[in-house]
């Protein structure tokens, strides 16, 4: 997996993407990576829907056996089992938790990279209707030459247009930074 700078800084980051690198690893030689990946963007959708899940993953305060049993206890009531579940066990054993979401977002990588799969943010003024989402994946798709997996981000101050960044590449067709130049270029008028 490559790594930004930034990941490559961080302890944390180091640790998920080990991790997540032996899980990817694993489960491929189970042939069963998008079981795996289901079920660790369940647990990640628990993680984002609760405080009290996420101060239990975070907090150095409660014992590893503490952990354990709570993390045990939500992978039984959300049905989330398998390999997947196996392996936010084995974090909670060692006491990884704190770095289960970096770890989460290693192996969604991983995952997008094996399939050749194109990660691309979109920023838009307000909510598209599903048919202009769909267009725009399209038109991403034909620009990356792959599949898109399209995150889409609502940001009100663009006031219209779109931003879109594709690894390394940023189009800024918003309103906002139309609006900015022509403050500047009047400014510079004068």
């Amino acid at each position: 997996m490559a790594q930004n700078g930034s990941e490559a800084a961080s302890p944390v980051a180091g640790v998920a993407a080990r991790y997540a690198s032996a899980l990817f690893e694993l489960a491929r030689d189970e042939r069963n990576v998008d079981g795996v990946a289901e079920s660790l963007e369940r647990f990640g959708g628990l993680l984002n829907e609760s405080a009290d899940l996420r101060r239990l993953v975070r907090s150095p305060v409660f014992s590893g056996a503490e952990q354990e049993a709570a993390i045990g206890a939500v992978l039984d009531k959300a049905g989330i089992t398998g390999l997947g579940a196996s392996f936010i066990r084995l974090a909670a054993a060692n006491r990884r938790l704190f770095a289960l979401p970096d770890m989460i977002r290693a192996f969604r990588v991983l995952v997008r990279e094996s399939k050749g799969i194109v990660r691309a943010e979109v920023t838009v003024a307000e909510r598209p209707s599903d048919a202009v989402v769909e267009e725009i994946k399209a038109s991403l798709r034909d620009v990356a030459r792959a599949e898109i997996d399209l995150d889409l981000r609502i940001d009100p101050s663009l006031i219209g247009g779109l931003v879109v960044k594709i690894g390394s590449r940023m189009v800024d067709a918003s309103l906002r930074t139309k609006l900015n130049g022509i403050r500047l270029a009047m400014r510079e008028a004068r």
